[in-house]
């Protein structure tokens, strides 16, 4: 248990802090799964309403990949990396391989 005021404050701070850092890897996670199933979607049945969600939900990962990095709740690494997981997959969706 905090003994004093600095102490009590740090706690708090730390609190706040992890609950904002759950919120942000969460809406991460979340971004990148709806990125993910438009990719298999649009793989299946190609269209150009699904093509068109498909970069939708691509720029709205990037995005929020973007503000959690800069809040600092990602590493910008794990940031790069994650961008570039969701790119590969767009890519592979939208442009598939030549047999």
């Amino acid at each position: 248990m905090a003994n004093n005021k600095s102490s009590k404050k740090r706690i708090e701070i730390a609190e706040r802090n992890r609950l904002r850092n759950r919120s942000y890897k969460s809406a991460v996670r979340t971004l990148m799964k709806r990125c993910f199933t438009a990719c298999t979607a649009y793989a299946q049945e190609p269209g150009d309403s699904t093509k068109e969600s498909v970069q939708k939900t691509m720029s709205a990962a990037f995005s929020k990949i973007d503000k959690a990095v800069k809040v600092g709740v990602l590493h910008r690494n794990t940031g790069a990396n994650q961008k570039a997981r969701l790119s590969v997959a767009v890519k592979k969706a939208i442009e598939p391989a030549k047999a």
